[in-house]
């Protein structure tokens, strides 16, 4: 494929994304990184490209919400924190470990987040977060959001609302708190692999930007319930087929 179309592509992916996030308050870098890993680029490539480009978006999304009184600073405080280290920490994991044996985990992880999604689209997700469980919440969500390339809002913010948190709040601050995560992880992995694939970074970051002002278009018409449908459904077929791929080779 040349390059031009391949980076088309990148935009397209990026922008899909971006809708589905926007809709959602999650599922950027869930959706980006499942299709970049079916394509068989590694996983600390994929991460690490995912949450470069993530860089911008989150930044300017979490911005907007504090800009419009969204943003809990006690609960932002308490998240963003732990995330950020637990982002570290999970990057450098995913550096340091083979992918060999860490895209078995991945897929593991994916296929949890997918169900995860689908019962929360079946309104079964009750996990409830109390304020005392809210930092080991953001450490475990950061790491694994680092390690799988994406998740941060799919195990942050089902909890949080889960827990009784006011939807308002709850989507501004996890948007606030993402950023600092994700430039926690995006710093970890230019300082260790430096960036490679520019093209996946440059059309992730395009792709999200032309498609953010849509967001709330899409917020506007599209049921929640269906979207969470579609983008479980969606992580789930591919964590499945790249589950084949490995017990197969």
């Amino acid at each position: 494929m040349p390059l031009g179309e391949t980076f088309l592509w990148f935009v397209a992916l990026g922008a899909i994304a971006q809708l589905v996030d926007g809709a959602l308050g999650m599922a950027y870098g869930l959706v980006c990184s499942t299709v970049l890993l079916s394509l068989g680029f590694p996983p600390a490539t994929v991460s690490a490209a995912v949450h470069t480009a993530e860089v911008v978006t989150t930044g300017i999304s979490g911005g907007a919400h504090a800009v419009f009184g969204n943003v809990d600073r006690d609960l932002f405080v308490r998240l963003a924190l732990p995330g950020a280290l637990g982002g570290v920490a999970g990057a450098l994991f995913l550096v340091h470990v083979a992918s060999a044996w860490i895209k078995p985990l991945i897929v593991l992880y994916l296929l949890a987040l997918s169900v995860l999604i689908l019962l929360r689209a079946a309104r079964r997700w009750r996990y409830h977060a109390t304020p005392r469980h809210v930092p080991p919440l953001g450490l475990v969500a950061g790491t694994l959001d680092a390690i799988g390339g994406g998740g941060w809002g799919s195990v942050t913010t089902s909890s949080l609302l889960a827990g009784g948190h006011p939807p308002r709040k709850t989507l501004g601050t996890v948007a606030a708190a993402e950023f600092v995560v994700t430039l926690a992880i995006a710093a970890t992995f230019a300082s260790t692999i430096g960036l490679q694939h520019a093209e996946i970074v440059l059309g992730l970051l395009i792709g999200g930007a032309l498609a953010a002002p849509f967001a709330a278009f899409a917020v506007s018409r599209l049921p929640e319930r269906a979207l969470l449908w579609m983008v479980g459904g969606l992580v789930m077929v591919l964590a499945l087929v790249q589950a084949a791929k490995l017990l197969a080779g």
